[in-house]
């Protein structure tokens, strides 16, 4: 298949763009309706994405070799999301933070935590995943969650982790380690300012939840 040099790669459609990664067909049908019979399997390009390389195997003409060729173009795509410059990504709100993040944690076989490190005026430092595996108050070290925050200076960080359960409502031992987080951070001078839970199509902020992570008001003497 050709791109149109006016239009580029811009100009085709979902089933054409997956029709030039795989190149070619099978069984007497090309590459293009192949990726049709993909996207209206999975009801469209978002379904498709969060299909693994074994059920796309499963599917008549798509083969192994080709399951394996749209799972790393997809997840090329979600490492461009948490790779895009911190710069031009400023945070106003929970749903800025969880539209770059549950496309790469919504679908995780197990759970990861990761710290959102911010400035003063709440642009993105860095992300860095601090525990994987199971993310319990028990577990988790609250002084790991704030080592990269103090090198790097930060004011501020937001805590996002998955439930691998695909259901975001918060745990008990979720709220424990955000009042923990919440308690070591106001020592600490940085503020956390929210955590959200990612499950596999949903999320919850627990401020929005009406956590208190706001620190109480010093009353005058």
């Amino acid at each position: 298949m050709a791109i149109s040099p006016r239009l580029g790669a811009a100009g085709l459609s979902a089933a054409e763009l997956i029709g030039l990664l795989w190149g070619s067909g099978s069984r007497g049908r090309s590459a293009v309706d192949l990726a049709e019979d993909a996207l209206a399997r999975y009801d469209g390009l978002t379904g498709l994405a969060r299909a693994t390389d074994v059920e796309l195997d499963r599917l008549a003409g798509i083969g192994a070799a080709r399951a394996a060729q749209l799972t790393a173009a997809f997840e090329l795509g979600r490492r461009l999301l948490a790779d895009w410059p911190a710069g031009r990504w400023s945070i106003r709100a929970p749903a800025d933070v969880a539209d770059r993040l549950v496309l790469q944690m919504g679908r995780l076989e197990r759970e990861e935590l990761r710290v959102v490190l911010l400035n003063t005026k709440n642009v993105v430092l860095r992300i860095a995943t601090v525990y994987q595996g199971n993310v319990s108050a028990s577990l988790v070290r609250v002084g790991e969650l704030f080592r990269d925050a103090v090198r790097l200076n930060a004011a501020g960080l937001i805590l996002v982790h998955n439930h691998p359960s695909g259901d975001p409502t918060p745990s008990p031992d979720d709220l424990h380690l955000t009042a923990e987080a919440l308690a070591a951070g106001r020592l600490l001078d940085i503020d956390l300012l929210d955590h959200l839970v990612i499950g596999h199509d949903a999320w919850i902020s627990l401020r929005d939840r009406g956590v208190a992570f706001d620190r109480p008001e010093r009353r005058a003497g």
